[in-house]
């Protein structure tokens, strides 16, 4: 066995058989492109990948998470209090409604005359229902906004935004120019010219709300809440609270065309 230099300065070891082809002699480059590719790729490298793609993953929703928490994070002081405070109120009313929940259980599995007391609740839910519909009259403690729009900036989307504040802070009755809030209400049309479920409606546009009242005005003026909206488009937003609100508009009971109970 002989080595050979050839002309470039590689090595080629061995004799070559007598007939044999010449063999491949490959440079420095190939060689190295030749151990790199294609790539070798082990059980713990890929394992060790999907760690690093999951927890770049975490970190990037944690970054994302913190970054819509500015608002609450740029708050004062009191106002984290009074928003704190609401979710406290919230977490209440949901324990009180379970405890009413709980009481009408007992009072059926204890009641003498359960026939009785079921169409006793029986219409006490009716009445419930039909406020929620719109169909009844309701009144009770809540509060009256008054939106004044003098530069005609408000929105038909600013107005559904105070909806949407008020439900969420526990109101139970709401109606809006005449016009009674009920789940399938829209508002549509342009500033200055908007719509209630299809009725025109003109500043300054009066709400009237049934509800706790402690509860209804901290709602709307929490931070970037409605009333600061209103601000920015040179509206006003006064909120006055009473002890009997009353909300008389109603809704006609619409018999639906394809649903019925499953009781039946």
């Amino acid at each position: 066995m002989s080595n050979e230099a050839t002309p470039n300065g590689e090595e080629r070891t061995g004799e070559q058989p007598a007939g044999a082809s010449a063999p491949t002699v490959l440079s420095g480059r190939q060689r190295l492109m030749a151990g790199l590719w294609p790539p070798r790729v082990s059980r713990a490298q890929l394992i060790v990948a999907l760690l690093l793609f999951v927890l770049g993953l975490g970190l990037a929703i944690q970054v994302r998470s913190n970054s819509d928490n500015s608002a609450l994070r740029g708050a004062r002081q009191e106002d984290l209090v009074r928003i704190l405070d609401e979710v406290d109120d919230r977490t209440q009313r949901l324990q009180d409604e379970k405890q009413r929940l709980d009481d009408q259980r007992t009072e059926l599995e204890n009641s003498s005359d359960q026939a009785e007391e079921a169409r006793k609740q029986t219409r006490e839910k009716e009445r419930q229902l039909g406020i929620l519909a719109g169909t009844v009259a309701a009144h009770g403690p809540g509060i009256t906004l008054t939106i004044s729009d003098p530069s005609g900036a408000v929105e038909a989307d600013m107005l559904l935004d105070a909806i949407q504040e008020l439900r969420a802070a526990g109101a139970e009755a709401i109606e809006v120019d005449g016009v009674r809030v009920v789940a399938s209400t829209y508002f549509s049309g342009s500033a200055g010219a908007i719509e209630v479920d299809g009725r025109k409606v003109a500043p300054p546009y009066e709400f009237k709300v049934i509800g706790k009242p402690q509860d209804l005005e901290p709602a709307l003026n929490i931070p970037g809440g409605v009333v600061q909206t209103l601000e920015k488009e040179q509206a006003t937003a006064q909120v006055a609270r009473a002890d009997d609100i009353v909300v008389d508009a109603l809704r006609p009971a619409d018999r639906p065309d394809y649903a019925r109970s499953s009781s039946q």
